[in-house]
């Protein structure tokens, strides 16, 4: 069993930036693949980005240039670094493994203001 928490999430202005933290407990996540997805209010969940195992990663179109994911060096947490805030990106972030055994995080708000 694996817990995921994340954190970091709160207001920033347009054009700002924010870190938000997938930590684990229970088991490591050294060996899983790792994603973040966000849902808008009244919108459906969508991909964002995804951390491999191999180190490797990828992101949505609509982030690429402007979010980066990667893994902590105690190897147990996932960042997800976005900058140049915009209108479209709020939403609750969530962290989740890829594989057989899929978890999820309850998420994190992200609010933007103009």
């Amino acid at each position: 069993q694996v817990q995921l928490v994340e954190s970091g999430g709160g207001l920033v202005q347009a054009g700002g930036s924010l870190r938000l933290s997938c930590a684990a407990s229970g088991r490591t996540i050294s060996s899983y693949t790792m994603g973040w997805f966000r849902q808008a209010a009244g919108k459906e969940r969508e991909f964002v980005a995804r951390f491999y195992v191999s180190g490797s990663t990828s992101y949505a179109d609509s982030v690429k240039g402007r979010i980066t994911t990667a893994r902590g060096e105690a190897k147990n947490t996932v960042f997800l670094q976005m900058n140049s805030l915009k209108s479209e990106d709020p939403a609750v972030y969530y962290c989740k493994t890829y594989g057989t055994d899929i978890y999820w995080g309850q998420g994190t708000q992200v609010t933007v203001s103009s």
